[in-house]
């Protein structure tokens, strides 16, 4: 097989990479799809510039990307590396060879100025896929318009700056693509898990009765 491409190796699956950006992940939409439950619905993407593959975990699921069992957030590939999604191990092959140290990582570039209301959309926005273990959607316009009460004809308004300012190319899933940025650049950090309290249950009318043996 010609081009850069993935081995599964539980499966023995041979996948090509798109020439572009090829997702990964366990759900429907993806483009590669790994059937492991340790694997989020969205779970990373790998990218081709020129020569170059690089993997980039998408920072929305707590059981991480790793090369070569190292976790990582975006890393240069070369060939024989073994990306693991979760429990998930496939093989890179087909990249050509070039003189790239085996710790370079491509840097995200510094965050945007940014107003007041684009931090409360962008709040907005990733609070649902930071408030579960696995990978939830973010919020929609109309969903972030009903929980900063404005129109959703605003928050449009302001998806489309937050788009440029973090030069997310239009295209499918360019919410989950903006919200992507967002966390990997700290700007908006994962919730902790509320800790329910036990129910109580009720005393009974034995339980209220006053102990009359002690006296």
């Amino acid at each position: 097989m010609e081009g850069p491409y993935i081995r599964v190796e539980e499966s023995g699956e041979v996948l090509p990479l798109h020439p572009e950006v090829t997702t990964v992940g366990r759900g429907r939409g993806v483009d590669i799809r790994l059937a492991d439950p340790s694997v989020s619905r969205l779970h990373a993407e790998f990218v081709r510039r020129g020569p170059y593959v690089y993997v980039v975990d998408l920072g929305l699921s707590r059981n991480g990307t790793r090369v070569n069992g190292r976790p990582v957030a975006r890393r240069v590939l070369e060939d024989g590396d073994v990306v693991s999604f979760g429990a998930a191990r496939c093989r890179m092959s087909g990249i050509p060879a070039e003189d790239i140290g085996p710790e370079v990582e491509l840097r995200r570039a510094a965050a945007p100025e940014l107003t007041r209301r684009e931090l409360d959309v962008l709040n907005s926005l990733c609070r649902p896929a930071l408030s579960d273990e696995a990978f939830v959607a973010p919020a929609t316009a109309r969903q972030i318009a009903e929980d900063l009460v404005v129109t959703e004809a605003a928050v449009k308004q302001h998806l489309l700056r937050l788009y440029q300012k973090f030069r997310v190319p239009e295209g499918p899933n360019r919410r989950t693509r903006l919200a992507n940025e967002v966390v990997a650049l700290g700007l908006v950090r994962p919730m902790p898990p509320v800790r329910q309290q036990p129910e109580r249950k009720p005393a009974s009318p034995a339980d209220r009765q006053p102990d009359r043996r002690a006296s």
